[in-house]
């Protein structure tokens, strides 16, 4: 597993890389968080993205918590202080774990694979939620197509969907396809009667 890592001291750097190669973590990356962040994490395409604050300023938070709005990875944030808004913030932003004064050797391990598993469950709920909206988009246009279909034919709804499945599976398309070309067409010529 690739981890790049953020770190404005670098004698904390050494530690959490020397942590991690205990762990048998050893493909590491130290990424330089004076320079531009995300791309130079694009440039080592790590699995994952450890950052370390010492201190942190509310508007160095905010960097780090737009790079992982940017980022489509795993980011465990270690900081030595904070307070609710910034805790709710690094959630908002998409930090998979955050945690404040708890940066020790022994840990970084743990932390990484929550940070992981967090990340994972998450992608997971988000490809489900977006599944479920395109779902009801698809849902919404289809009986739309078949107001219109029944409207124009005088038909019942059953036929109605039956016109829209066999259109579909004669030219090899999706029943919502079929239903956005009527519902398209409709909008374009529906006042030519």
């Amino acid at each position: 597993m690739r981890i790049a890592i953020i770190d404005t001291s670098t004698t904390r750097a050494a530690i959490i890389s020397d942590g991690l190669r205990e762990a048998g973590l050893d493909d590491l990356m130290l990424i330089d968080p004076a320079g531009p962040l995300v791309a130079q994490i694009e440039a080592a395409k790590p699995e994952v993205v450890l950052i370390n604050l010492e201190n942190p300023s509310r508007d160095l938070l905010e960097d780090f918590f737009a790079m992982s709005r940017a980022l489509a990875r795993p980011i465990a944030m270690f900081v030595d202080q904070s307070d609710a808004e910034a805790t709710g913030a690094a959630i908002d932003a998409g930090v998979s774990a955050y945690v404040v004064d708890g940066l020790s050797k022994q840990r970084i391990k743990p932390v990484i694979d929550l940070a992981v598993r967090r990340f994972q469950a998450f992608s997971r709920l988000q490809r489900e939620l977006d599944d479920a909206k395109n779902a009801l988009a698809e849902r919404a246009v289809t009986d739309k197509a078949k107001a219109i279909l029944m409207k124009r034919r005088q038909i019942d709804e059953p036929a109605a969907y039956a016109l829209l499945r066999g259109q579909a599976m004669r030219t090899n398309r999706r029943i919502s396809e079929i239903a956005e070309a009527i519902v398209t067409s409709e909008a374009l010529m529906g006042d030519m009667e």
